[in-house]
């Protein structure tokens, strides 16, 4: 049984575990020389809420934060983040996350929510996220240095009036 609940500071280290080989392989968020003390800042210091997704035991499978996408007149937009521990993709945590995102977002009165810079190559997130009603509102060409070479990031968004 897998639940999702707010982060607590003793999850930092099952969180950063998770994030650490993400964010420095390099192929879908751009931060690949990012150190733990900034990974922190990013994920828990400077968001509105950050969560994880827990196994029966209390085990962090993976985790999300939601802050506002720009400061005071574009606060009402948000943004997320989101990690799964690879041994646990394919389960459905991502699309669990998502959804409780949407709900979160809404009980903290956002009114859409935007991701900012999703690598094109990332299919696997591009298609989940259009599943759960996301559209891909922009595209930047080039904007993201993958091994292979320079690649597209999609800008995504979706309205909040419903989930």
């Amino acid at each position: 049984m897998i639940t999702i609940r707010p982060f607590k500071s003793s999850d930092w280290p099952a969180v950063w575990a998770i994030i650490e080989p993400i964010f420095h392989a390099g192929e879908t968020y751009s931060w690949s020389d990012i150190t733990e003390t900034q990974a922190c800042d990013l994920w828990v210091e400077k968001v509105s809420a950050t969560f994880v997704a827990v196994d029966e035991n209390d085990c962090v499978l993976g985790s999300y934060y939601i802050k506002p996408n720009q400061p005071k007149l574009g606060a009402h937009i948000c943004n997320v983040g989101y990690v799964v521990e690879e041994p646990q993709r394919g389960r459905g945590i991502a699309s669990m996350m998502c959804e409780h995102s949407q709900a979160d977002a809404i009980r903290q009165g956002f009114l859409a929510m935007q991701f900012n810079f999703v690598v094109s190559t990332n299919v696997g997130a591009v298609r989940l996220w259009e599943k759960h009603g996301f559209s891909i509102i922009g595209t930047v060409p080039q904007a993201f240095q993958h091994a292979g070479g320079y690649v597209d990031a999609f800008i995504m968004h979706k309205q909040l009036d419903s989930i």
